[in-house]
């Protein structure tokens, strides 16, 4: 990894912790794959957008409702229970 892309992972990830008020530090607690099902969505606020089979990051589980997810672009956002599927 370069130097330049590290920065910009250091970025990415204060921004992130700014946005949703998240301490310590960002682990992986397991991977989840996107409802092939699932209509797609565009991104929101703080929503990740959602493409069919997409492979997330789930880094909290944060109600019943939806989790806090990093996509491959090294995104983050929440994302609904209801679309996401087990490995």
């Amino acid at each position: 990894m370069t130097l330049k892309e590290c920065k910009k992972e250091e970025k990415m990830d204060r921004e992130f912790r700014k946005k949703f008020k998240f301490e310590g530090s960002i682990d992986v607690l397991t991977q989840m794959m996107v409802d092939p099902a699932a209509a797609e969505k565009r991104g929101g606020a703080k929503n990740l957008p959602l493409r069919r089979g997409e492979i997330l990051d789930v880094i909290q589980f944060t109600n019943q409702e939806q989790i806090l997810c990093r996509n491959s672009q090294r995104r983050y956002g929440y994302v609904p229970r209801a679309v996401m599927l087990p490995l």
